[in-house]
């Protein structure tokens, strides 16, 4: 959560911020998790604590595929490589398993260092778009937030060597 808080903060109202959040995240999980058709979640654990984790939703879009519905690290595991690790989970389970290839997210427009982060891995910044406001209520938005939509027109872009042919990897 003290991770959410901080990367939103900014675009989302103090008020919702501070407010109870794990009740909110417990309903909309409950929901994903209860009904993974056409969706995959993918956890890492460190010491039996989540480190991290990956929601996709495949063939969400006709022209920009499926789509990265959370990718989150917690702090402590920040360049250690499980972000890129999840990402990579993610398209070789789109180049397996979505009828269209191709993958995308929205980052936040004031959260550069994931916008880094996905250009190092081949992401394109196809557009700018307004944020909607969570569950609805426009009082939980700061001002007129933005987003981007990052992009890779191919899933195997991201996937292991060995995915990417759908063979082994010998070395």
């Amino acid at each position: 959560m003290a991770n959410w808080r901080r990367h939103y903060r900014g675009a989302f109202s103090d008020t919702f911020l501070d407010s109870d959040l794990v009740a909110e995240w417990r309903t909309a999980w409950s929901s994903r998790l209860s009904s993974p058709g056409g969706t995959l979640t993918v956890l890492a654990e460190d010491d039996s604590c989540l480190a991290g984790f990956v929601h996709v939703v495949f063939d969400q879009d006709g022209r920009w595929g499926s789509l990265i519905d959370g990718l989150h690290v917690s702090p402590h595991r920040r360049r250690t490589g499980l972000g890129t690790e999840l990402l990579t989970r993610a398209a070789e389970a789109v180049a397996e398993r979505a009828r269209g290839g191709a993958l995308y997210l929205w980052v936040l427009e004031q959260n550069p260092a994931a916008q880094k982060f996905y250009l190092a891995l081949g992401g394109t910044c196809a557009e700018r778009a307004a944020v909607a406001a969570p569950g609805g209520v426009s009082s939980r938005l700061s001002g007129s937030p933005a987003k981007l939509r990052f992009t890779w027109p191919d899933a195997t872009m991201l996937a292991r060597p060995e995915a990417q042919s759908g063979r082994p990897n010998p070395a």
